[in-house]
């Protein structure tokens, strides 16, 4: 009698999803909440700025970007009050992804979560969900490592840690920086443009990276993963 392989076993050992913008659809919520509070304190930027320069990157990142734009340091308030004003508005509307649910329900591969958001910001946002059980214990953040993407470090510290070759992995991601740190890391990269933060600019992008498949619903990572 025949052994029926799985066929997505053959093709990779580990996915490692994002989770702003792929796990739950939190980029509209967090670009908004940010550019209130940048704009409170003084930065007269705009919601595309806001999306280009800062979507899927650390708050290490603003911080950098503010001295440059600014010419001083931002407040060491800051970061607490944004915090408390995202924290607030994710309790309020923060949503899984459509379909992402059923996905993680028929993954029959090992998973973890690779994000920019901080330990206390992903946790809420799994625990608000109901999608930690998924996850737990298998959380990776950029304070983990020296680097934040689109350095391929945290991709490359979550394999690690989870024993598996980079090579046999497989990067969910949404933003171009998390792409870039996905394929500078040797991994398999796929882009979802399902999120509220693609529609909500009009026209989702093209892939800058070649060789990366893009997705628009779970629905139809869900069929690529079982099909192979």
């Amino acid at each position: 009698m025949s052994v029926r392989r799985d066929p997505v076993r053959r093709s990779f050992d580990l996915v490692i999803f994002d989770c702003d913008g792929v796990l739950v659809d939190s980029e509209v919520i967090s670009t908004h909440t940010l550019l209130e509070t940048l704009r409170a304190h003084g930065l007269d930027v705009d919601i595309g700025y806001v999306r280009k320069a800062y979507l899927g990157r650390s708050i290490s990142v603003v911080k950098q970007d503010y001295l440059r734009l600014s010419g001083h340091d931002l407040p060491e308030a800051f970061e607490a009050e944004f915090m408390a004003r995202l924290f607030a508005a994710y309790r309020r509307d923060l949503a899984a992804m459509a379909g992402v649910r059923e996905l993680l329900e028929a993954l029959t591969l090992p998973h973890c979560m690779a994000t920019s958001s901080s330990v206390e910001r992903a946790t809420l946002s799994l625990e608000l969900t109901g999608l930690m059980p998924f996850f737990a214990g298998r959380i990776f953040c950029t304070s983990m490592v020296a680097r934040g993407k689109p350095a391929p470090d945290l991709f490359l510290h979550a394999a690690c840690a989870m024993g598996v070759d980079p090579a046999r992995c497989l990067v969910i991601e949404d933003s171009e920086a998390g792409i870039i740190a996905g394929r500078s890391a040797g991994m398999a990269v796929w882009r979802f443009v399902g999120g509220s933060h693609f529609k909500d600019t009009g026209t989702p992008p093209a892939v800058t990276e070649p060789g990366v498949a893009m997705f628009h619903s779970m629905d139809a990572m869900a069929a690529k993963l079982r099909s192979g």
